[in-house]
């Protein structure tokens, strides 16, 4: 676990509708990053396609890809040219009907470190995504926080909530959904990460925009600010912008707003709604000195904490 300084970059950005061109907007926007003293660099929720989950379309498994496949090796490419770590959201194809919403953590020297897989699965009005992704696994109790694979619990490396421990940091990775659930910032960052990173498609609904936009936009970013608060780390979410149509329906406008937190809460780094290439620097001694003034990690109870593994206390 890193004791330096390090510097990170959110990329958020609209997604066209042609792959390659969305990868090279994408490598674009890293690049610029890096030049800016980025050292890892995380992308937004299924960065290299629109998103397709507004419909529920069998022809749409079509844009998963393995891991490693295409899309990642590439970024391994990149990521050691630059020296950089990423962090790459995409629409996995683990195997014939098992798909996931997963995020590749590469290396600095280009190596894959791991996979993160999506835990939490929403069902809404144009997040059909229960439709298309399998859920990652839940590590068995008792398990290992690194287990049999490399920073993770299964024998690839993957499974459960998890740390990736890169060149500048250790950092756990979630993906928007998961952004709602304490307990999931909590294990990870009791399993040490240092920043805790939440590449995000949220938007509105175009006919609710007026009503509700900003009471959404601000729950999304409170409820974040409060895990930093709550576990005494580093927060940064990479969401994407933009109005993405769908036929038969409004579509979904993205509304951008990525932004980085500290240990305290604190907003140090924040886009609009635009695209955007945010950078912040994270010093782990922010996190020593918050959890010194603020030690709830200490203070848990765990004993009395049983309770919470039911669904639902009558």
């Amino acid at each position: 676990m890193s004791e330096q300084a390090f510097t990170i970059g959110l990329i958020q950005l609209p997604v066209p509708e042609d792959r390659q061109a969305a990868i090279l907007a994408h490598e674009k926007a890293i690049r610029e990053a890096a030049s800016k003293g980025a050292q890892i660099v995380c992308l937004q929720e299924l960065f290299d396609a629109p998103y397709f989950c507004k419909v529920t379309d069998a022809d749409r498994f079509n844009l998963a890809e393995p891991i490693p496949g295409p899309t990642i090796e590439r970024m391994q490419e990149l990521a050691k040219q630059l020296g950089i770590v990423l962090i790459v959201p995409i629409f996995e194809k683990r195997g014939a009907g098992v798909y996931h919403n997963s995020a590749a953590v590469v290396d600095a020297d280009g190596s894959l470190l791991g996979v993160y897989r999506k835990m939490h699965i929403p069902d809404d009005p144009l997040y059909h995504e229960k439709y298309y992704f399998t859920p990652g696994e839940a590590r068995s109790q008792g398990t290992s926080p690194i287990g049999s694979g490399p920073n993770g619990s299964g024998p690839d490396g993957s499974g459960g909530f998890r740390t990736f421990d890169t060149r500048f940091a250790r950092i756990g990775v979630l993906i928007c959904w998961d952004q709602w659930y304490p307990e999931a910032a909590r294990i990870t960052s009791l399993m040490g990460a240092q920043v805790l990173f939440y590449p995000t498609a949220i938007g509105w609904h175009p006919s609710e925009k007026e009503e509700w936009g900003h009471a959404q936009a601000d729950a999304w970013r409170t409820i974040q600010r409060g895990h930093a608060i709550a576990n005494g780390v580093y927060v940064a979410a990479a969401n994407r912008v933009g109005h993405e149509p769908e036929p038969g329906t409004d579509g979904l406008e993205f509304f951008g707003h990525s932004f980085v937190a500290d240990p305290f809460g604190k907003v140090i780094a924040e886009a609009g709604t635009g695209p955007a290439v945010l950078i912040a620097e994270c010093d782990p001694a922010r996190i020593e000195s918050t959890r010194r003034s603020w030690p709830f990690l200490r203070d848990r109870r765990i004993d009395a904490y049983g309770p919470v593994l039911s669904r639902y206390l009558s």
